[in-house]
């Protein structure tokens, strides 16, 4: 009985934790200290992530396109780099302007922002 607790206790943190983590984003200046190069494009149906700029820290969650910009590098999740080129891109991001529009279009590339 003790064993099917812990495990319990042990699945439901890890599980809570992965879906509490802050989808905390860092612009980096220099492409070499980024984990993901980012391009903008201007049409939703290009992009691999439509996004949303939250206001508050408390709003970003998890990984599901809505991320709140920290100004400190050490309290990212993420680090981005924002490139001048499609071709240069990791990932394509459309920004939204309503939370509800947040989400992957291709969810192949969602483990770039895990």
């Amino acid at each position: 009985m003790k064993k099917i607790i812990f495990f319990a206790i042990v699945f439901c943190c890890l599980f809570i934790n992965k879906e509490a983590s802050a989808q905390k984003v860092y612009k980096v200046d220099y492409e070499s200290r980024a984990d993901v190069k980012v391009y903008v494009v201007d049409y939703e149906s290009r992009a691999d992530l439509v996004v949303y700029k939250a206001d508050y820290e408390s709003r970003a969650s998890g990984n599901k396109g809505i991320w709140y910009f920290v100004d400190y590098e050490s309290r990212a999740d993420v680090k981005v780099y924002f490139v001048d080129y499609e071709s240069r891109a990791d990932l394509k991001v459309y920004y939204a302007d309503y939370e509800s529009r947040a989400g992957w279009k291709n969810s192949s590339k969602k483990s770039l922002m895990e």
